[in-house]
């Protein structure tokens, strides 16, 4: 059985950072460098082998209740707990909010991914011309918690999706609702199926939400479009026999309406941030790896080949007007010889990295600018940190009087989603 990347975690925690040449590297030391953006693309997929998605959700728009994020917001059912002050380890706490006590323990769903309305739209607040102020979180399934190499869940559910609402920061709110994939079943009948992916990243841009696939490339997801299901049956999900349709219980599911494929060299899509500060707007990915080298050889990758396999931040240029990627040939690529890479955000040529450490040790926020030779760190993080996203004080509908960079942690019972000073103080 391939090891998971949090059971070799795990087993690293303890590890010193190396380099990929077998140097130490101390916490503030990864030396970057630029290289170049041609060889790593894009294709744009508009279907899967079961029909194009447009059509596949026309389908299931004949047969459910199809519902926009805003019915969603308006429709939370769990209550999350404001963070008063910093929670654990971190430093530079502006805000953030702890899960209810059955979402912080559960050991089976997992949260890794982060995205805010402060990235949907530029003024902070969600839908366009509306009030709500949003953060979403995406989780997986994990059938294997205790990582002994034994299944304690049989049913792997695949993807959630969390939709916060921060509207009032000192009650906030939420509710889960499943992603899934459009497909036809055998007789053809219109259904969708879990996807068991790990959704490491997330990126909110105007109504569409891209989801990193480790090995693939980007999944796409329209917030206009998502359908009501049957709540009943907990374990099952698509078309039942019984006639109805569900999604593991949860009320809403969100069907992928879209796919970027890699093309060009290899790379691991960990992780995806969103980058306004310049033009056009962009996104960023960027890549995990244990000691300062990639792996590519724990999965079937899309591409042509491996290149230099130094952690890479590979940047794609959006267009604004239709929310999709403008070119399918990345416009930025720079090294960064930095383990543990676990989340990143982009201002222009300076990139920030969320650092983990394992589950007993903080995790880190860092900053290098493309081409230097170090990071520097800004901040300690929490234990378990994963994604960011970048909120700029700017962001005249859900303003803080700086800017801050929000990070969301895994561990159960360590779980948290907050926002730290983007400048460390």
């Amino acid at each position: 059985m391939a090891m998971t990347r949090r059971t070799i975690l795990k087993g690293l925690a303890a590890t010193p950072l190396v380099a990929a040449a077998g140097t130490l590297l101390t916490p503030a030391e990864a030396e970057a460098a630029t290289i170049d953006a041609s060889k790593f693309s894009l294709t744009s997929r508009p279907s899967n082998s079961h029909g194009g998605f447009t059509d596949l959700i026309a389908g299931l728009a004949t047969k459910l209740t199809e519902v926009d994020a805003t019915t969603v917001i308006a429709d939370t059912n769990r209550s999350a707990t404001h963070l008063t002050g910093a929670p654990g380890t971190v430093e530079a706490f502006a805000t953030g909010f702890a899960w209810d006590s059955g979402d912080q323990a559960v050991d089976y769903w997992i949260p890794q991914g982060v995205t805010t309305s402060a990235d949907a739209y530029g003024n902070g607040v969600y839908p366009a011309g509306g009030t709500n102020r949003v953060v979403l979180v995406s989780w997986y399934f994990e059938t294997d918690p205790d990582d002994d190499g034994v299944d304690e869940y049989a049913l792997d559910k695949g993807l959630r999706l969390t939709f916060v609402d921060q509207t009032t920061a000192a009650e906030p709110t939420y509710r889960h609702v499943l992603l899934v994939e459009p497909v036809r079943t055998g007789t053809g009948e219109y259904s969708f199926n879990p996807i068991h992916k790990h959704a490491g990243g997330i990126l909110w841009y105007g109504n569409l939400l891209y989801v990193v696939d480790t090995y693939k490339g980007l999944r796409v997801f329209d917030l206009n479009t998502l359908f009501e299901v049957a709540t009943a049956e907990t374990d099952v999900c698509g078309l039942h026999t019984d006639g109805f349709y569900y999604g593991y219980g949860y009320r809403y599911v969100l069907p992928q309406c879209h796919a970027y494929d890699n093309a060009g060299t290899y790379l691991r899509y960990t992780a995806i941030g969103l980058d306004r500060a310049g033009t056009p707007d962009s996104l960023v990915v960027s890549e995990y790896s244990l000691s300062g080298t990639v792996d590519y050889t724990d999965g079937a990758f899309n591409g042509t080949g491996p290149g230099t396999t130094t952690p890479k931040v590979v940047r794609w240029n959006l267009d604004y007007t239709d929310r999709q990627i403008a070119s399918l040939t990345a416009s930025e690529a720079v090294t960064v010889a930095q383990p543990k890479i676990q989340g990143v955000v982009s201002r222009n040529s300076t990139h920030y990295l969320a650092t983990s450490a394992g589950p007993a040790t903080k995790g880190s926020l860092r900053t290098f600018t493309s081409g230097a030779s170090t990071a520097g760190a800004v901040c300690d993080l929490a234990i378990g940190c994963e994604d960011l996203s970048y909120h700029s004080s700017g962001a005249s509908g859900w303003s803080y009087s700086e800017s801050v960079i929000w990070n969301v942690s895994e561990y159960a019972g360590k779980r948290y989603v907050y926002a730290v000073h983007a400048d460390g103080s």
